[in-house]
């Protein structure tokens, strides 16, 4: 069911495309066919530099969700343990969210030039809120009687947060890293067209300048096929810790 569910959702989803497509005549700069994206599609992934492309911008979501995460994870630990620091931060976390990516790119040009430093950053940016988010309802929603009895135990510090604080989050935190890729994805599309880039945003900027609107197809689900495998992969990851 978990499968046959999908192809079925996937296959209703073709049938409604093609049949509009037909029905309205669309150009295919518009809107085009399935069958004209699959013919596109057999000539830009069978090209060594689509992959490539693929590769870069993999690489600047990996390293900017890591950013973002090597900052989330200390801070939530913190407004999770220190009552005066969480009083501090909180009121002005909700503020993170409320800026647009796309407003950000040109001030970090700014701050930090152009290639691949601004990117990263820009995908550092957008994860950091949902990691820290999730990172932190799970701290507050550890079992209190597995930390008395830790306590007692003679764990504190390092050893209660590596031992047993830090497993028990563990499904919070991967859920926090699963959606932030999702946006880290994002956030190096949009840094690329924005800001420069030798990923697969360059490649959707220079599609639509050319009119190339089956080629864009096939880069969004290239994009969509990159996000989805690490969400899948993480998730997996996720499972076995709530079984556990």
């Amino acid at each position: 069911m978990n499968v046959c569910a999908p192809l079925i959702f996937l296959l209703l989803i073709m049938t409604v495309w093609a049949l509009a497509t037909t029905v309205f005549s669309l150009e295919p700069w518009r809107l085009p066919s399935p069958a004209q994206v699959l013919q596109r599609a057999q000539v830009l992934l069978t090209q060594p530099w689509m992959w490539q492309r693929v590769l870069i911008t993999a690489g600047e979501a990996v390293l900017g969700c890591a950013t973002g995460a090597l900052v989330a994870l200390p801070l939530a630990y913190a407004i999770y343990k220190v009552n005066w620091f969480r009083a501090a931060v909180e009121p002005f976390l909700g503020a993170t969210q409320a800026i647009p990516a796309i407003a950000l790119a040109p001030l970090l040009v700014l701050w930090v030039g152009f290639g691949l430093a601004p990117v990263i950053a820009l995908c550092a940016i957008m994860v950091f809120f949902p990691i820290l988010v999730s990172t932190v309802v799970g701290l507050r929603h550890l079992d209190q009687d597995v930390l008395e009895a830790a306590s007692l135990d003679g764990a504190s510090g390092w050893i209660m947060l590596r031992q047993i604080e830090a497993p028990m989050a563990a499904p919070s935190i991967l859920a926090g890293l699963r959606n932030g890729f999702t946006l880290s994805v994002t956030g190096a599309v949009v840094g690329e067209m924005v800001m420069g880039g030798n990923g697969m945003g360059g490649i959707l900027v220079q599609q639509r300048q050319n009119m190339d609107t089956p080629g864009m197809f096939v880069s969004i689900v290239v994009l969509c096929v990159l996000a989805m495998s690490i969400y899948i992969v993480i998730y997996r990851i996720e499972k076995r810790y709530n079984r556990s």
